[in-house]
């Protein structure tokens, strides 16, 4: 399962700190490693980057690179920000060790052969700024390290390495056991994303929402999915429940007119 997890670093500012994040992921057994839109160009074959991999340079050399992070978690079915601040909206939280444990459960069964299952992510800010809400919402869940609350500063690797062995603890153990019967495939980021389009535009055509004054719906309706944790079967439903609110709507309106 240790195939089926991505760590995003969105916008890196430093290569050293890519090296760096690669050398702590390989350590725990993980290989993907994801750079949204870095700072420096090519940071993943930088020189700094790669003294820094300290021969995790396999990892840094098949670094997928992203100019945006939707691009990044488009092909992830369960994604966890990583930031220590509280949000007044938002995915609902949890600490890393529970993040791990939930990874298990999303990615039991999954094997590596199986393209398009279940594939978890843990997507980390720049070190100045961390996370924006926006990047947030697009992640189905919040995760935090429970570090010294007077002394809570960690660089983006040692957060990474933090997680990986968590990640790394959880998921071994849970390699030898079997799970029987089958399993819903989880619904990837974009195809949520096309949802939410969808369904927005259906909330419009029955008059349910004004793109005017939308206020908080939309961002309300992304987590809602979010922790609904769609299989794909399920957004193809909702998706089909918009085509069918729309043509309505716009049987009505043609009616009436």
């Amino acid at each position: 399962m240790l195939s089926r997890v991505s760590f995003v670093m969105v916008e890196p500012s430093h290569p050293g700190n890519v090296g760096s994040a690669a050398r702590a992921i390989k350590t725990m057994g993980f290989s993907r490693l994801v750079l949204v839109n870095p700072r420096v160009a090519d940071a993943n074959v930088h020189p700094e980057a790669i003294a820094l991999a300290s021969g995790a340079a396999d990892v840094l050399g098949q670094a997928r690179i992203c100019a945006t992070l939707e691009e990044a978690l488009a092909p992830v079915t369960m994604a966890f920000a990583m930031t220590a601040r509280l949000r007044d909206l938002g995915p609902p939280a949890c600490d890393m060790r529970q993040a791990a444990g939930l990874v298990r459960e999303h990615l039991a069964g999954a094997g590596p052969e199986r393209e398009g299952g279940p594939h978890a992510a843990v997507v980390l800010g720049t070190e100045r700024s961390g996370l924006t809400n926006e990047q947030v919402a697009l992640c189905q869940r919040i995760c935090h390290i429970p570090a010294n609350p007077d002394y809570s500063s960690l660089n983006v690797a040692q957060a990474l390495q933090l997680a990986a062995y968590e990640l790394r603890y959880a998921l071994v153990a849970a390699g030898e056991l079997a799970v029987a019967g089958p399993r819903a495939e989880p619904a990837p980021g974009e195809a949520v994303e096309a949802l939410l389009v969808h369904w927005e535009q259906a909330l419009i055509e029955v008059g349910y929402l004004d793109p005017r004054h939308p206020k908080k719906l939309m961002p309300r309706m992304r987590h809602l999915f979010a922790r609904a944790g769609l299989s794909r079967e399920e957004t193809d439903l909702l998706r089909g429940v918009c085509t069918a609110m729309i043509a309505q709507a716009r049987k009505i309106s043609h009616g009436s007119s």
